[in-house]
C-alpha cells in the first residue's frame, strides 16, 4: 500500500474556507485553488454535498471513468488525519485543522472526566466483560461532553452572521432528515428560492454498507451504481447551482485485531486506546514507557507506525492551524497509526463487524475526489 500524509494546502479544510471566502465570512485557513477557480462564477446557490467515506478508490474500483460521477471529477484532494468521518466532517463545518477543533476520532479522551467518550453519541466508550461480551454503554455524562470542552462555530453559522445565507440538509440537524431522498428533497426545495444561499448536505453511504461488507464487496458495487443514479437525476433539476460532491474520506479492506488479545500490551496501559482502530494512541504506564515501543513492535512492526506525542505534534500530522488548548492532552503518549491493512480495535464484536475501515496513513484512505457540476 502506498502511504501518505495529509495535504494540508490542499485538503477539506481549505475547501470549507473556499466557501466561506465565497460569501464574505472570515477565513481561518487557506483557500482550495481547485475550489476557487469554480467559485469564480455568481451562482444562487452553492451546494457541498458530502458522502460519506467515497474515496477516489472507492470511485476508481466500482464507477465508469466516463460516468457521471468520474467524468465531473475537478480533481484529487486530501482528507486529514484522521481520514474518519468525526474529524474530517468536522474540519468541513468548522473550517478548522483537527489540532484546532480536537474531535480527532471515534473515540475521544477527556482529561476533565479522566475517560474516554464516544463523541458522537455522547456515550461512555465501548467495552467488554471477561468472556468478551458486549458492555453496554452507559451516558458519558448529563450533558454533551464535546460540545462542552472542544465547541466550535460551524460554517453555517459563520456564514449567517456575516450576513449570508447558508443552510444544513443532513440527519443530525434540523428539519433532521432521515434518508437520501429527504435530503435531496431538502436541497432541491432551498435551491428553489431565489435567495444566494450556501446549503451543505450530508449522507453516511457508502461509509455504512463498506463497514459492514467491505470496500470491494457486490454490495458496495451495487450501491455505487445506484448512487451514481441518483445523484445524476438530482443534479438535472438543478439550475444556477455549482453542485460539488466529495467525500471525507474513504475506506479500504481491513484485517481487524482486538487489543484484548493481546495482554503483554494491555498491561502497559493506564487506560483503553482511543481515537480509532488506525490511529490509537496509548497513556502508557510511567514503569513500561522505555520499552513500550518494543512490545508493541513485537506484534505490529509490520501493520503500524508507533510515534510519541513529541513526533505527533512536530510532524504537524493533526493539522497547521492553532493548537486547541486541550489538544496534546487528548494525544496520550503513543499514537499507533496503521500503514497497512490492520485495524486494532478495543473489542472483539467491533473486530468481527467490520471489515471495511479508514483512519489510516494509507493514499487510498486519504485522497479523496472534488466532483463539480455547474447548472
Amino acid at each position: 500500500m502506498n502511504n501518505c500524509k495529509p495535504d494540508y494546502d490542499n485538503c477539506l479544510v481549505n475547501l470549507s474556507n473556499s466557501i466561506l471566502k465565497y460569501f464574505g465570512a472570515e477565513t481561518s485557513a487557506p483557500t482550495l485553488k481547485m475550489a476557487d477557480k469554480l467559485l469564480e462564477k455568481e451562482y444562487t446557490n452553492v451546494v457541498v454535498l458530502l458522502m460519506d467515506a467515497m474515496g477516489i478508490s472507492i470511485l476508481e474500483n466500482h464507477l465508469e471513468s466516463d460516468g457521471f460521477l468520474r467524468s465531473h471529477m475537478v480533481g484529487p484532494y486530501s482528507s486529514v488525519f484522521p481520514p474518519t468521518t468525526v474529524a474530517a466532517t468536522t474540519s468541513v463545518l468548522s473550517g478548522l485543522y483537527p489540532n484546532e477543533h480536537g474531535w480527532l476520532g471515534w473515540d475521544v479522551f477527556f482529561p476533565e472526566l479522566d475517560k474516554n467518550v464516544t463523541v458522537f453519541t455522547n456515550s461512555n466508550q465501548l467495552s467488554e466483560d471477561e468472556k468478551g461480551e458486549i458492555i453496554e454503554p452507559t451516558p458519558a455524562a448529563d450533558y454533551n461532553v464535546v460540545y462542552r470542552y472542544l465547541p466550535y462555530k460551524n460554517i453555517i453559522t459563520r456564514i449567517n452572521e456575516a450576513g449570508g445565507k447558508a443552510y444544513a440538509s443532513m440527519p443530525f440537524m434540523d428539519p433532521f432528515p432521515q434518508d437520501l431522498d429527504c435530503i435531496l428533497k431538502r436541497v432541491e426545495d432551498l435551491c428553489a428560492t431565489p435567495e444566494k444561499k450556501f446549503i451543505y448536505a450530508y449522507w453516511n453511504e457508502p461509509d455504512n454498507t463498506m463497514h459492514l461488507y467491505g470496500p470491494e464487496s457486490n454490495e458496495t458495487r451495487d450501491l455505487m451504481i445506484q448512487l451514481e443514479n441518483r445523484l445524476e437525476e438530482f443534479s438535472s433539476d438543478l439550475s444556477d447551482t455549482l453542485l460539488i460532491i466529495t467525500a471525507d474520506h474513504s475506506q479500504i479492506e481491513s484485517k481487524n485485531y482486538c487489543i484484548n488479545d493481546y495482554p503483554d500490551i494491555t498491561r502497559c496501559l493506564v487506560r483503553m486506546p482511543s481515537i480509532e482502530p488506525r490511529a490509537l494512541n496509548f497513556f502508557v504506564k510511567e514503569e513500561y514507557k522505555q520499552e513500550f515501543p518494543k512490545i508493541f513492535a513485537d506484534t505490529f512492526k509490520d501493520k503500524f507506525l508507533l510515534l510519541t506525542k513529541e513526533e505527533i505534534i512536530e510532524s504537524n500530522l493533526f493539522g497547521i492551524g492553532k493548537e486547541h488548548a486541550l489538544f496534546r492532552d487528548l494525544l496520550g503518549d503513543y499514537i499507533a497509526i496503521s500503514i497497512a491493512d490492520a485495524s486494532l480495535f478495543v473489542t472483539h464484536k467491533e473486530a468481527s463487524m467490520m471489515p471495511g475501515g479508514h483512519a489510516g496513513l494509507t493514499k487510498e484512505e486519504m485522497e479523496i475526489p472534488l466532483i463539480a457540476i455547474s447548472k
